[in-house]
C-alpha cells in the first residue's frame, strides 16, 4: 500500500456503527478553515477487525497519522497500542490515536473537553468546591478524572447500583464517594456543580424528580448528552432557577486536541461550528 503523503495528512474516527459521528463534520470543518490539504475520515471497523486495524497503522499501511476511537472500541484499543498516555490509563479508556516514532500511542480528551467546555459557557464554575455525578458509567470517568484535576474537593457519584459507584470511588480515591440513587436528594443539598452521565430523559423516558434549589448558591447543571441540547435534566433544573451548560461544547472541544496533533494546528470552537453542527441535529432529528 502506498506511503502515507506528508503533505496531504490523513486522519479517521473508527467505531461499530461509525454513521451517527459528527467528528467527520467538525474536522472538515477545521480543514477548510485552516486550508489545509488533509482528510478526516469515518470508517467502520467491526471488533473483530480492530487489531488489524491498529497494526496497519502502526506500520503506516493504513496511510492514516492518527485518529478517534469511539463505542465500542475506547476500552478495547488500550491492549493493542504501544502507550497509554496517564489520562487515559486513569480513564480506562481513549479517544485519540497518533504515530509517533513507529509507535502507535492513545490518550484521552474526554475530560478536557468537559472542562474547557464548561470554562466557556460558565466561567468560574471550579471556584466551586463539591459535585455529584449522576451515573457510574465510562463517561462518569472522564468527568471525575477532571474535576479532580481542578481541584474539587468532593465528588459524590449517585448510581442506581452503588457497587459500580464504589469502584470508581476505589480507583480515584478518598476524593471520590459512592451513593445510591435513593440518597441523591441528600448528596446534591449545598453541592456546588451537577453533572448527569446517564440517558436518563432521553427517548421519553423519565428523570427523576430532583429539587436543585437545594443546591448552592450560583450552582450549576450540566449534561454530557447534547441530543436535545436542552435534555429534561437541563429543563428542570432551568425551572428551578440554576444555571445550566449543555453537553454540545464538551463533544467540540474534546476534538481540538487531536486536530492539533494530526494537522500541526490548534483549532477555535466558534459560534459557527457550533451552529453548524445544531443545524445538523435539527436536520436528522
Amino acid at each position: 500500500m502506498a506511503e502515507p503523503d506528508s503533505h496531504r495528512p490523513r486522519a479517521f474516527v473508527i467505531g461499530h456503527p461509525i454513521g451517527h459521528s459528527r467528528s467527520p463534520l467538525i474536522h472538515g470543518y477545521w480543514l477548510r478553515q485552516a486550508g489545509i490539504e488533509g482528510s478526516y475520515e469515518a470508517i467502520d471497523v467491526a471488533p473483530d477487525d480492530l487489531p488489524a486495524f491498529i497494526s496497519a497503522l502502526r506500520d503506516g499501511s493504513s496511510g492514516f497519522c492518527g485518529g478517534n476511537v469511539t463505542i465500542p472500541h475506547k476500552e478495547a484499543v488500550l491492549d493493542l497500542v504501544d502507550d497509554v498516555d496517564e489520562t487515559a490509563r486513569r480513564i480506562g479508556a481513549a479517544n485519540t490515536l497518533w504515530c509517533e516514532d513507529g509507535r502507535v500511542k492513545a490518550g484521552n480528551t474526554d475530560s478536557y473537553g468537559f472542562t474547557a467546555n464548561l470554562d466557556v459557557q460558565a466561567p468560574g464554575w471550579d471556584r466551586g468546591k463539591s459535585a455529584v455525578i449522576l451515573g457510574a458509567g465510562g463517561a462518569s470517568r472522564a468527568v471525575i478524572h477532571a474535576l479532580l484535576a481542578r481541584g474539587l474537593e468532593t465528588i459524590q457519584v449517585v448510581n442506581r447500583t452503588e457497587a459500580r459507584a464504589r469502584i470508581l470511588a476505589e480507583v480515584f480515591g478518598p476524593r471520590v464517594t459512592a451513593h445510591r440513587s435513593e440518597q441523591l436528594s441528600n448528596c446534591i443539598q449545598g453541592a456546588d456543580l451537577f453533572v448527569n452521565t446517564t440517558s436518563l430523559g432521553m427517548g421519553g423516558s423519565e428523570i427523576p424528580d430532583i429539587d436543585f434549589t437545594v443546591m448552592a448558591d450560583n450552582a450549576l447543571v450540566t449534561d454530557i448528552v447534547y441530543i436535545p441540547l436542552e435534555t429534561p435534566m437541563l429543563a428542570l433544573a432551568r425551572q428551578h432557577g440554576l444555571r445550566t451548560v449543555d453537553g454540545l461544547g464538551m463533544l467540540l472541544h474534546q476534538a481540538v486536541p487531536g486536530f492539533a496533533r494530526w494537522f500541526g494546528l490548534t483549532p477555535e470552537v466558534s459560534p459557527e461550528l457550533r451552529q453548524m453542527i445544531v443545524a445538523d441535529m435539527e436536520s436528522h432529528s
